[in-house]
């Protein structure tokens, strides 16, 4: 029988935050704000200095056919690249000067939610231009 879903798994220190983020990259449906909360600014500002994020947070594509992120809290910090990674398919199907420029307005829009730009590789005959981020952690990505 072929599998039906899949779901990718990040290892994090703070899962509800890299949730957030991927949720709001990719327009998924994440997690629950605390109760009297209006918003995650109010909850980020108002947060106890004891709060301790739960053990772990998921988002999900809210049409069912992405897959299931999860997010799970480790004690040991990300030390190296990634051995697997995302590429968000922000310009798929646009060649040139106007993939580049879809790539750069996602980019900007992802750095405005707690992402960091690292670099555009420029297409090279072979493969289209896509741009290398970080997430909220420092979990590479790929705007492709």
């Amino acid at each position: 029988m072929p599998i039906k879903q899949l779901q990718v798994t990040f290892d994090c220190a703070e899962p509800q935050r890299v949730a957030r983020f991927w949720s709001e990259a990719l327009g998924y449906t994440g997690p629950q704000l605390p109760e009297g909360y209006a918003t995650w600014e109010d909850f980020d500002r108002e947060r106890p200095a004891d709060y301790e994020s739960p053990e772990w947070a998921a988002c999900a594509d809210p049409d069912g056919v992405g897959p299931r992120l999860y997010f799970q809290r480790v004690p040991e910090g990300k030390v190296v690249k990634n051995r697997v990674h995302l590429d968000v398919r922000a310009g798929a199907g646009l060649v040139g000067e106007e993939r580049v420029a879809v790539l750069e307005a996602e980019c900007a829009r992802l750095v405005a939610l707690g992402g960091v730009r690292l670099y555009l590789q420029r297409a090279d005959g072979v493969n289209e231009s896509c741009l290398t981020m970080q997430d909220v952690e420092g979990n590479e990505f790929c705007l492709d």
